[in-house]
């Protein structure tokens, strides 16, 4: 071999030694991710993101995708004509707009996506909460100034059957999960965030991780003060935290916070506009988000998780 060939076929010898433990560990382990931010709408790292899940089914591991769609909502909603108002941090629903929401998550956003992972093979089967019961929602009454108040079809989640998502996983395919739901009281369909649906089926199906896409690097140690990321921290630290941040951070950061505390290993909140950064996650000592953890160590198998101690 010459000289030339060994300097570039070492690396990537080392590049895939590296990633050996965390093949070994998350080996037939569910992954749930939850698919949002420019990585929905970058064609480039659309294409990436399809890359990763097929690549973590092939290396062993069951990976579930569960979904939003906010900006192409957004746009959907301006072309018929429907005002986008937003009420403690969630839109407000109208039975018009969960129309045009349905439609745009099951019909559009999630065809999509499993046309890409389609592209490597049969594997991605796309669902939505309502099939199967996978997911149960009841109208959500935000909080504001103290007052319940009713902003439509928003759906609070409150039962999970994994079953149809098993029997997927099970059978080698991929699911990929829009984020509305049936309600069992009055048989409307609801509107859930994606972030606490990830969180919620993660928990129900014994996930090992739960990976958040979005357009941060993750949670940041003192923003706009500084942009050091927190890389690892305990499910009582991020309690702490919750008051001080962001309203588009809260319901990522109160999904991680929900899996680790009902039986997920780890909940990341990785950067979406990273190419490959789910890989990057899970299969490098590094990790480049910020990763989750439960409070006792005693729940960490190994002791350590996803490359940090």
């Amino acid at each position: 071999m010459s000289t030339t060939r060994k300097h570039t076929a070492l690396p990537k010898a080392e590049i895939l030694i590296e990633a050996l433990p965390w093949l070994t560990r998350h080996n037939g382990k569910i992954v749930v991710i939850k698919f949002g931010g420019n990585a929905m709408i970058d064609e480039e790292l659309k294409a990436a993101f399809a890359q990763d899940v097929v690549f973590l089914r092939q290396a062993g591991l069951k990976p579930v995708v569960v979904h939003g769609g906010g900006p192409q909502i957004n746009a959907q909603l301006d072309r018929h004509g429907l005002v986008s108002e937003f009420k403690a941090g969630l839109r407000v629903t109208t039975p018009e707009a969960m129309d045009v929401v349905r439609m745009v998550l099951a019909g559009q956003v999630q065809r999509e996506l499993v046309g890409l992972l389609n592209q490597h093979g049969p594997l991605a089967v796309g669902m939505t909460g309502e099939d199967a019961h996978t997911i149960t929602a009841t109208q959500h009454f935000p909080q504001i100034d103290g007052e319940s108040v009713d902003i439509g079809r928003v759906g609070e989640i409150t039962a999970i059957d994994t079953g149809a998502i098993e029997a997927l996983l099970e059978n080698g395919r991929i699911p990929v999960v829009s984020s509305i739901a049936r309600s069992a009281e009055d048989n409307h369909v609801y509107n859930v965030n994606a972030d606490t649906a990830a969180a919620a089926l993660a928990a129900a199906l014994g996930a090992e991780t739960l990976m958040v896409l979005t357009d941060v690097e993750g949670l940041y140690e003192d923003w706009p003060n500084s942009d050091e990321v927190i890389s690892r921290l305990t499910a009582a630290e991020l309690e702490k935290l919750l008051p001080e941040l962001s309203s588009g951070m809260v319901p990522k950061m109160e999904g991680c916070l929900h899996a680790v505390r009902n039986g997920v290993n780890t909940a990341r909140v990785i950067d979406g506009r990273v190419a490959h950064s789910i890989l990057l996650e899970i299969f490098t000592n590094d990790g480049i988000g910020t990763m989750v953890v439960p409070d006792e160590p005693s729940d960490q198998p190994n002791g350590t998780e996803g490359g940090r101690s």
